[in-house]
């Protein structure tokens, strides 16, 4: 079950012009926390509350107080509170500058000062006078803020944290297709006292989305978290977010995004995924390709502005625009891509290209392939995969405000210490250059020992390149440098770290590499530039396990309660490579295709054989004895 919420919402919205005078607006401010000690971590515990029915808890998050039923109806992953962090973060920052083009400036607790103020030349005291004396009708119709759509909100934790800690709202709306999750949403949004701008709903996603597609319906912000592919509703989505306005987008179906499941991934994504050590980002690529050719149906173009991997999902905040001249670019931000299955090196093909001849620019296909049959470096096959997004996957200097707000402000947050530093290393990520190398898999592929990062890195600057960290994986070479020159400095590191050539074999992509001789002679001396800020600083940059089992939870049963067979399938098969199998029985519930239903058969048929090769050996041996004598 796939559990979605929402809010109820006007169909109209009336958008007042702001005067230029100065005014305090109190209702787009968040609400003051009722207990504080919500505010610095996150837990569950069982509560005597007025309000509570039998068996339920408390789950305090943020601001948040959630009721939970004790059966656990709804799913709630608290792994997650630093995608709900993140979210906070990016949405308050894109509400300032959302507004601030309204005429209205925002500030959030923890800040300077704790207001929301009319940006204006003009504020003497006597206009402050005339603006206190207005009506509270008259103010509450100029004032202006962002409608916001959770369309899976399942519990409401993440609408509730919305209202209470993000400023500049003017509405949520919380919608799930469970009616349990629906009314567990409202008395959420009661208990945390903020019902008057969260609404919940019991609506299909999709429906809810396609409903908002009119230009005075659509939505400011929509979120979309849901328990694995949010592909069955993008095209909604991007229908219905407003002119410029922010679609957050979670996918925690990695294994298919991944490679483990291509076909599938082409299915739901319209991209091909393929195994390879730079899959993470490959991840991010794919559902960027996806919302930007879902888009551009509708004469429309994504902007991204923060795509991060982290734990077991990826998380992507794009903005959306219309326009038919940049919709054209579509066909030249998108790539196919050619990995070698020996070495890993890879090439991108775009899709397009453009010309610009005066004031018009020309479009036409691609020319290509960037490759020939085989990798030239190993002689093996390319794999081809894609199409995916080959523009920027950040906006850094959006990036670099919600790093600056985080920095100014680390007490909002439980997890400020772990977005400040992977929003950091964003920021240090070469953008134009898509994709990675795995220092740790260069040097297996030809069997040497793994150089230090920083000697590597710092080869790659002699040799005039530029290179960078990937926050997606934490021994990532990301660099402009071709794979020949990665494979010269490999060259050149093995030997002074000799291998053992004659166990290789010669069609093996190690012999064939280290055959060559290299045509740069790498430096690792180390430079001072090789070390990036955010290793200097000791930042959080990589999580480590919060808990056990912390990945993807259980889905929601249909009938409600968490089901368990997912869990019973980890503590089942929890080390089973490293337990020694000594009944051949037992090879039958082992779920791997190297053991099928058959193999107990053949592993008996086996063990004859064996037994017969020794009593002929022994029979030789005697007999020979015998002749001897």
């Amino acid at each position: 079950m796939i559990c979605n919420v929402g809010l109820s919402y006007s169909p109209a919205h009336t958008m007042i012009s702001i005067p230029k005078t100065f005014r305090p607006a109190t209702s787009i401010l968040p609400m003051e926390d009722t207990n504080p000690s919500s505010s610095t971590e996150s837990s569950q515990t069982s509560s005597t509350e007025p309000g509570l029915l039998p068996g339920e808890t408390v789950v305090r998050e943020g601001k948040a107080a959630i009721l939970f039923p004790s059966a656990n109806e709804v799913f709630y992953n608290p792994v997650q509170e630093f995608n709900r962090d993140l979210t906070c973060a990016v949405i308050t920052e894109f509400a300032r500058e959302h507004l601030a083009q309204r005429g209205v400036r925002i500030l959030v607790p923890g800040e300077k000062d704790r207001v929301v103020v009319r940006l204006s030349e003009e504020k003497n005291g006597t206009e402050d006078q005339e603006a206190s004396e207005q009506p509270e009708k008259e103010r509450q119709k100029e004032e202006e803020g962002l409608r916001v759509l959770e369309g899976l909100a399942a519990s409401g934790l993440r609408s509730v944290r919305f209202a209470l800690e993000v400023p500049g709202l003017k509405s949520i709306t919380a919608n799930d297709y469970s009616a349990k999750a629906a009314a567990l949403i409202a008395r959420n949004a009661q208990h945390n006292n903020v019902s008057h701008i969260l609404q919940a709903r019991q609506r299909d996603a999709s429906m809810v989305m396609y409903e908002a597609r009119g230009k005075k319906e659509r939505y400011d912000v929509i979120d979309l978290d849901p328990y694995g592919s949010p592909s069955p509703f993008l095209d909604a989505a991007v229908q219905a977010v407003s002119e410029g306005g922010l679609l957050c987008i979670t996918c925690t179906d990695m294994a298919v995004m991944a490679g483990n499941s291509g076909e599938t991934c082409y299915s739901k994504y319209g991209s091909m995924s393929i195994k390879s050590r730079y899959c993470h980002e490959m991840a991010l690529r794919i559902i960027l390709h996806s919302l930007d050719q879902r888009a551009a149906v509708y004469q429309r173009y994504i902007e991204p502005l923060l795509s991060v991997s982290v734990d077991f999902y990826i998380r992507v905040f794009v903005r959306v625009k219309t326009g038919q001249a940049v919709v054209k670019n579509s066909a030249s931000k998108h790539a196919l891509l050619y990995n070698c299955v020996g070495c890993g090196a890879f090439h991108l093909q775009r899709m397009g290209k453009k010309m610009s001849q005066g004031k018009h620019m020309k479009y036409s296909a691609a020319t290509g392939p960037p490759v020939g049959p085989n990798c030239e470096h190993c002689r093996q096959r390319h794999q081809l995969g894609g199409p995916i997004w080959a523009e920027p996957i950040h906006d850094i200097k959006f990036v670099q405000k919600v790093l600056g707000a985080i920095s100014g402000n680390p007490t909002r947050f439980r997890t400020s210490k772990r977005i400040e530093g992977v929003l950091s290393m964003v920021t240090e990520e070469l953008q134009d250059v898509p994709l990675y190398y795995v220092l740790d898999h260069l040097s297996s592929t030809v069997h040497c020992n793994t150089p230090p990062m920083l000697q590597f890195r710092s080869a790659l600057l002699h040799a005039g390149y530029r290179v960078s960290l990937s926050h997606a994986c934490k021994n990532a070479v990301k660099t402009d440098a071709p794979a020949g020159v990665l494979w010269d400095i490999i060259r050149c590191w093995e030997k002074s770290n000799p291998v053992k050539r004659e166990r290789l074999s010669e069609t093996s992509p190690a012999h064939r590499i280290l055959s060559a001789e290299p045509t740069l002679q790498a430096c690792f001396e180390i430079r001072e530039d090789a070390n990036p800020q955010s290793r200097k600083r000791h930042l959080t940059r990589f999580q480590e396990n919060p808990q056990a089992n912390w990945g993807p939870k259980a889905r929601a049963k249909a009938g409600g309660g968490i089901s368990s067979e997912l869990e019973d399938k980890r503590k089942q098969f929890q080390g089973k490579r490293k337990k020694p199998i000594t009944d051949s029985s037992q090879l039958k519930s082992l779920p791997c295709k190297k053991f099928r239903k058959v193999r107990p058969l053949d592993y008996n048929i086996c063990s004859v054989f064996r037994i017969i090769g020794t009593l002929r050996v022994a029979l030789l041996a005697v007999v020979t004895k015998l002749v001897s004598i």
